[in-house]
């Protein structure tokens, strides 16, 4: 733990340990204000980890993560995003706006595509992608917590298949230009929590 992150969980304890309600609002304004940014979160998951785990080991699937990292960093700095974490087969960024972080994500889908021919099936990398916009804490750029990145996780993680990308309406609201993509409107429950969401459509028929 840095000095950064060490401090953000010393004020979280220091907020538990206040039992003034007056006192726990002062903590919570100066989080927001030294932790606080609007940004699009964007959550990448690798499919079929229990499955290959098991065909073929651990070895196998921690080589096919390490081959999704070294894709994954280049793509998203190319569209303005800033890298936060990898976590086990996840990868964590956030964008300045939804628009760069649908492209990136239609980047990384096909750039796995064009890599899945150069290798044999075993190793084929499939993602699927959860993108939600909001206001969230970013601690030190090596961590983030909030609602969108809940969201962005629940879409990526939980719900999107291979080769899907899916974006919270909230999210798509943001774009102010015309869209170079198509939306397909799909209906999410998670734990009787509703998320109005769209699928991108990205592939030529």
């Amino acid at each position: 733990m840095n000095k950064i992150q060490k401090e953000f969980q010393d004020k979280l304890l220091h907020y538990s340990q206040e039992t003034n309600d007056a006192g726990r609002k002062e903590i919570e304004a100066e989080l927001w204000s030294e932790y606080g940014a609007e940004k699009v979160v964007f959550v990448l998951d690798m499919s079929g980890f229990s499955l290959l785990t098991r065909k073929y080991g651990i070895i196998h699937y921690l080589s096919m993560v390490r081959r999704m990292q070294l894709t994954s960093e280049p793509i998203v700095k190319t569209y303005g995003g800033s890298l936060i974490k990898y976590e086990a087969d996840n990868c964590f960024a956030v964008f300045p706006d939804t628009l760069s972080a649908v492209h990136a994500a239609i980047s990384l889908q096909l750039a796995f595509d064009a890599s899945n021919l150069l290798t044999s099936d075993d190793f084929d990398v499939h993602i699927a992608c959860g993108i939600d916009h909001g206001k969230i804490l970013i601690v030190g750029n090596e961590d983030c917590f909030g609602d969108a990145v809940n969201r962005a996780c629940k879409l990526g993680e939980d719900v999107a298949a291979a080769g899907e990308i899916l974006v919270t309406q909230d999210a798509i609201k943001t774009i102010t230009s015309e869209l170079d993509f198509q939306l397909r409107e799909v209906n999410i429950s998670i734990s009787g929590i509703d998320i109005p969401a769209y699928a991108i459509g990205y592939r030529k028929n």
